[in-house]
């Protein structure tokens, strides 16, 4: 007579428990830091700022951008460079598009230190710091460090691979926009 084998389940009970993880360390204008996570908090749209902090810092894109900016003082109660535009830089990582939004972020106690801020500047400070800027020379700030970020990328090959397809959908569909339909223009269509 055979004997078979015990047999094994073929769908696990559940999940094996998790075990914390170790601290992950990473450096930051702020000094280094230990990032960890709690499985039972809420989700934040800002908990992989840490380590994109730490890939700017390692690139050495912050400093140089916050010491060529145009933006002068000549008050000694005038907020720093750093804090007028880490203040707009967290507040479009944040999906801010208006100065009012600003406000949400001046309750954060971590990102800012971690991008080497003393504060969080108000909506205020940054709305006049921007209307100071010179034209052309904000632009050329702006245009000189974007190609730093992407100089580097144009001397490697690529290939563009590009979906042009334009999908009309009919009726009120999810994802359905009015824009740029060569068969049925003015209709939604899907991108």
């Amino acid at each position: 007579m055979k004997t078979s084998p015990p047999s094994q389940p073929v769908h696990p009970v559940g999940e094996a428990s998790r075990l914390p993880s170790p601290p992950l360390p990473g450096e930051t204008y702020g000094g280094r830091i230990h990032v960890e996570w709690d499985p039972q908090a809420a989700v934040t749209p800002l908990g992989q700022l840490p380590f994109f902090i730490e890939f700017l810092k390692t690139a050495d894109l912050v400093a140089p951008w916050v010491r060529d900016c145009p933006l002068t003082y000549h008050s000694p109660n005038a907020p720093q460079s750093i804090d007028v535009l880490g203040t707009l830089f967290l507040s479009i990582l944040s999906g801010h598009h208006r100065y009012a939004h600003i406000t949400t972020i001046r309750t954060d106690g971590v990102n800012p230190a971690l991008l080497g801020m003393r504060k969080v500047c108000s909506e205020d400070s940054v709305r006049r710091a921007l209307g100071t800027l010179d034209e052309a020379a904000s632009t050329q700030w702006l245009q000189t460090h974007l190609l730093r970020c992407y100089e580097p990328l144009l001397m490697e090959p690529w290939i563009l691979d590009v979906d042009v397809t334009v999908k009309p959908l009919y009726g009120h569909q999810e994802g359905a926009e009015v824009g740029y339909n060569p068969h049925k223009p003015g209709r939604p269509s899907q991108t």
